[in-house]
């Protein structure tokens, strides 16, 4: 799977590497392009998932804001609800990023 912009592969990982939770691929923190995140303010707590952190998402010229999201520290509770701890993987807003399989 990939998560694209314009041409360019911000992510990519194999698809039983990626989780989907509502509706929203997570990709593992290592299939994600160096540079292409930059940590965000915006503020967000999932209720099950815990403490968000949004990021930019930078290519070349474009800047995305709030583009993508991980949580670094889930809740145990919801690493048994998905069935395996997801701490850090990163999602894309489809607004703005192609997810591709």
């Amino acid at each position: 799977m990939k998560a694209v912009i314009g041409e360019t592969a911000v992510a990519e990982a194999a698809s039983e590497a990626v989780i989907s939770i509502e509706g929203n691929v997570y990709f593992p923190p290592d299939s994600v392009a160096a540079g292409a995140l930059r940590d965000s303010p915006t503020p967000y707590t999932c209720p099950w998932k815990g403490r968000a952190q949004y990021h930019d998402v930078v290519v070349g010229e474009i800047t995305l804001r709030d583009g993508a999201w991980s949580y670094p520290n889930i809740k145990e509770s919801a690493a048994s609800r998905v069935g395996r701890d997801f701490s850090g993987y990163v999602a894309f807003d489809a607004r703005q990023v192609r997810i591709e399989k």
